[in-house]
Formats: C-alpha cells, sequence, structure tokens
C-alpha cells in the first residue's frame, strides 16, 4: 500500500498518522456524543481523551523499547528514531492509567469514564490498524490462500509476496467490537462491565491473530509473542471486572448522585 498520501509544500502527508488522527478524533467526538446519555460532562471527556492521548502513545511507545532492550543495548542508536515502534498493549495500559490519574486528580468517578471510552478506544483502534495497513507494518505471514494481499512498496512488510492481511482482519474485529460495546452498553448491570468486556473481546481477538502475524519484531516470552502473554493477563483483569461489576450492582444498586466521586 501506500503510506506516503499526498504533500503540500514541504509537509508529507502519511496515511498511518491520518488514520491515527481520524482514530483519535472519531473516538473523543463518538464519546462527547454519548456521555450526554450517561449524564457525564463532555468537557471532562476532552480531558480524559487528551490525558488517555499521551499516556496511550507514552505506553505504546515504552512497551516497544522494552521488546527490543537487547538490541537496543547493541546499538543505541536505535533510540534516535522515535517516530518508529509501538505495542498496542502499551498505549491501552498507559492510557489507561494515565485517564485513571486525571479521574483522581479531578474527583470523578473512573469506572463511568472508563466504561465510556472504551467502545470508543476499539473505534479508534480500527482506524488505526487502516493506518497499519496503508504503513504495511503488523503484516500477516505468507499464504497461499485467495484471502490475501501483495505489497509493492512497502518499508516494512515483504513485497511482491502474498500475505495474510492481518491489518484488515484486526480493523475489522475492532470496529465490531465497538459496536458490540456499544450495544451492550445499554444492558449493562453495573459500571465497569462495558470496560470488561472490551478487555476480555480484544484480548481473546488479539492472542489468536498473533499466531497470523508475521512480523518478528514483537518480543517473545517463551514460546507466546509479548502480545499474547499479556493478553492472558488482561482477559483475566477483564473477566474479573466483568463479573465483579455486575455481581455488585446486583447485590444493591447504590443511588445515582449528581456529584462524583473518585472510585
Amino acid at each position: 500500500m501506500k503510506n506516503e498520501l499526498f504533500s503540500i509544500g514541504p509537509i508529507t502527508i502519511y496515511g498511518y498518522g491520518l488514520m491515527i488522527a481520524i482514530g483519535v478524533l472519531a473516538a473523543y467526538f463518538s464519546a462527547t456524543y454519548r456521555s450526554k446519555k450517561y449524564a457525564l460532562d463532555p468537557d471532562k471527556v476532552f480531558y480524559v481523551t487528551v490525558w488517555a492521548v499521551i499516556g496511550g502513545f507514552g505506553g505504546a511507545k515504552l512497551l516497544y523499547l522494552i521488546t527490543q532492550l537487547p538490541a537496543i543495548l547493541k546499538d543505541p542508536s536505535l533510540l534516535k528514531d522515535a517516530r518508529n515502534g509501538f505495542v498496542v498493549y502499551g498505549g491501552i495500559i498507559g492510557g489507561i492509567l494515565a485517564a485513571w490519574l486525571y479521574c483522581k486528580v479531578a474527583k470523578l468517578k473512573f469506572i463511568k469514564y472508563f466504561d465510556l471510552v472504551m467502545p470508543s478506544v476499539a473505534l479508534a483502534q480500527g482506524f488505526g490498524r487502516i493506518g497499519c495497513f496503508l504503513a504495511g507494518c503488523c503484516y500477516g505471514k505468507e499464504t497461499n490462500s485467495a484471502f490475501h494481499i501483495i505489497f509493492h512498496d512497502s518499508a516494512y512488510a515483504p513485497n511482491n509476496v502474498p500475505l495474510i492481511p492481518t491489518q484488515l482482519i484486526s480493523s475489522g474485529l475492532d470496529f465490531l467490537n465497538c459496536i458490540f460495546l456499544m450495544w451492550f452498553a445499554g444492558k449493562k448491570k453495573g459500571d465497569g462491565q462495558v470496560a470488561g468486556l472490551y478487555l476480555v473481546c480484544y484480548s481473546v481477538g488479539r492472542f489468536v491473530l498473533e499466531f497470523f502475524r508475521g512480523d518478528l519484531e514483537r518480543g517473545n516470552v517463551g514460546s507466546l509473542s509479548t502480545s499474547q502473554f499479556i493478553a492472558i493477563f488482561t482477559a483475566i483483569a477483564g473477566m474479573v471486572l466483568f463479573f465483579w461489576f455486575g455481581k455488585k450492582k446486583a447485590q444493591g444498586p447504590e443511588k445515582n448522585i449528581q456529584e462524583e466521586k473518585v472510585v
């Protein structure tokens, strides 16, 4: 695919960066729109988004550097290029921690905003994976299947070889996850269940899809990729959130109050 879409003077617009920007904006506007339905402050959603984006990019870069630590120790010059190399799970964890920190400082009930934004996070990820497709990163293994993609001028994926389109599969799963979570949000028994379900759905999908990835620069823990290893724990955390908050609400729903407190 073509990552360099067009240029305006000295400025080049890249497909990956454009899709990331579209994803962030789509996530923000969808969360803002839905916040009114759940009686949450749209202005606070903006700050949660800003903090989550900053924490997400920082976490994604940090986890990438951790997975590449042996190579970096051999060649520290690899640290000079900060543009390339991000791990989605680092972004998810970093974004959640940053949003939690903001809610704690602003004295907001984090779990409510957590539930609100996670469908939008899945939406952003869907666009982000289209960016991966345009750039050629996160590519799949070689295949003889009719369902394949061939890159001709990629700086990351093998060119002129039929590959499993893992980026597009991942993007489709993210969009489906977003739709499913938005539907479930109207049926949840307690705050925290939507976020928990996001962690379960994303973790299971990512764990399976990793078997079809062809890029090797992802790190590994034993026979599992770094993302598969993390997926085990995020899936367990998601199940705990889902059942705990569902049970907690069923035992005795608390009265909904205007002032939000820290959880």
